[in-house]
């Protein structure tokens, strides 16, 4: 039987989680963030969670090397483009949503390019990984405190996926195809 102080110890409970799933996004500790760029007179979407660095060390603690990591939180970072297909490196990918997954080291960074672009960030599936491409590694001269992504274009069909956190901007090139 219900007593009442359970009932009202329930009832808080819930309204607390509800609460917590109405925070606003500037308020979340990884807020939702997009980057978008034109190229090629596309619209390329990065879709990711942002999270801080909040004195802590990244790349090689909280993100250790040589695992593979999404990067961002809560679900995986997506690149989108509805309007043409994409080729990272040898990767051909039709118009749609894939997932960046990210497998840092020490010396060299790769992207992985994931057909299941609404993954949770910790449940990376490698059967379904389409490609991989290099990374370009460029240290910063100031830290970067919140992951940040950016779509650059590089002029005509060509642009560039930019990761940019801690001291660290890892990028990769891209093309926009028909």
């Amino acid at each position: 039987m219900m007593t009442r102080r359970t009932f009202l110890t329930s009832t808080l409970v819930s309204g607390a989680g509800l609460a917590a799933l109405a925070v606003p996004a500037f308020a979340q500790t990884s807020p939702p963030k997009t980057a978008t760029g034109m190229v090629g007179g596309k619209t390329i979407t990065i879709n990711y969670y942002s999270p801080s660095m909040r004195g802590r060390k990244i790349y090689g603690e909280l993100v250790p090397y040589d695992e593979v990591w999404c990067p961002g939180a809560n679900w995986a970072t997506s690149i989108a483009s509805n309007d043409a297909g994409l080729e990272i490196g040898k990767t051909k990918l039709a118009r749609g949503a894939y997932a960046i997954w990210v497998l840092p080291a020490a010396k060299e960074w790769q992207a992985i390019l994931n057909s299941d672009s609404k993954a949770f960030h910790l449940d990376h599936d490698s059967t379904k990984d389409l490609g991989r491409i290099k990374m370009n590694l460029k240290a910063l001269d100031k830290p970067v405190e919140s992951l940040t992504f950016e779509v650059r274009s590089d002029g005509g069909n060509k642009g560039t996926v930019a990761l940019i956190w801690e001291n660290t901007e890892a990028s990769f090139p891209f093309t926009v195809v028909p």
